[in-house]
């Protein structure tokens, strides 16, 4: 979706059943196009609004609250295979693409729906059909979706649900992988990226406010090394 101007939580209502799915009538995941002269700062506090906007949905929709697990900032240029990034069993990604020069491609997996229809667990289908290798890669092409929307150019907010709860009790995830078309080390590909945790309310929140803003104005990037 373009963001065209709507306020934060005018972007929550419209994403939010299709990034905190329950069941598979929506995909787990939305892109948000910022456009081109969006800025960075303005991204990353439009995150965090974003994240305070969430919050009331997911308390008025399932009694829950979101709580941060990380706030970060990096230059991404490895590609990486279908993957669920650490966290809670439930539990959303959101990702600020800044416009690069490095093109890439994502694409979400639905390991979830997979792992249903072959009456397994997420956690099972991920144990015997490990998607870092070719059997798990090949089961999940069907349920494969690229995000023929993602424009390296642009400002862009990836919300995807990050969850690895059964169906039928609780958020239900996708993978997502990323392919880095034209890697360069005297370039930059940065992800401003924060992971939310869904949980009971009385939940406190344990990163800090100040934190929070250091997110918003930090010139810190680290390079990320993983596969």
């Amino acid at each position: 979706m373009s963001e065209k101007n709507q306020s934060p939580s005018e972007i929550a209502e419209a994403v939010y059943n299709r990034v905190f799915r329950i069941d598979f009538s929506q995909p787990g995941f939305a892109l948000i196009d910022l456009g081109r002269n969006f800025g960075s700062e303005p991204q990353r506090q439009l995150m965090i609004d974003l994240k305070y906007e969430f919050t009331q949905l997911e308390r008025g929709h399932r009694g829950n609250v979101l709580v941060y697990q990380s706030l970060t900032r990096f230059d991404q240029q490895v590609t990486t295979k279908p993957h669920r990034d650490g966290g809670p069993d439930e539990s959303i990604l959101m990702l600020g693409y800044e416009p690069s020069l490095i093109e890439s491609r994502l694409e979400m997996s639905d390991y979830s729906k997979c792992a249903n229809d072959l009456d397994m667990t997420p956690a099972e289908f991920l144990d015997q059909f490990n998607p870092m290798f070719s059997d798990g890669r090949d089961r999940l092409a069907a349920y494969t979706t690229p995000i023929d929307d993602f424009d390296n150019t642009s400002f862009q907010i990836m919300l995807i649900n990050n969850s690895m709860k059964q169906f039928g009790d609780g958020l239900v995830g996708v993978l997502h992988t990323a392919t880095i078309i034209n890697p360069n080390p005297d370039l930059r590909r940065i992800i401003n990226s924060t992971m939310i945790a869904s949980v009971p309310q009385g939940y406190g929140e344990s990163i800090s406010l100040d934190e929070q803003n250091g997110f918003v104005i930090s010139a810190v990037v680290r390079r990320a090394v993983y596969a």
